[in-house]
């Protein structure tokens, strides 16, 4: 009886350590993009600021309306991809559990 209590309680164990290892490859898979996401995200930054600063230099001057429109537009359409892609993320994870 107690021999077969303490075999479910080291299996039991086991179990966790193997779900906490899954789980820290995930962390560490996770870290590694959020770097690189942030890396990305400068690069979009510093790109933007260098075509803001030359288009303020076109003549004759375009409508900063317009382009101000266009960049909500943009970053409106940048959201969209991104929670798309975070629901299909979602999904994959459910199929993957069932």
């Amino acid at each position: 009886q107690n021999e077969k209590e303490l075999q479910d309680v080291v299996k039991r164990q086991e179990e966790k350590i193997l779900q906490l290892i899954d789980k820290s490859g995930e962390v560490t898979r996770l870290k590694g993009e959020v770097s690189q996401l942030k890396r990305s995200l400068q690069r979009a930054e510093t790109e933007a600021k260098v075509l803001w600063e030359e288009m303020q230099k076109q003549e004759p001057k375009m409508d900063t309306a317009y382009v101000q429109e266009r960049v909500l537009l943009r970053q409106e359409v940048d959201k969209l991809r991104l929670l798309l892609l975070e629901k299909e993320d979602e999904n994959q994870i459910l199929f993957n559990k069932y």
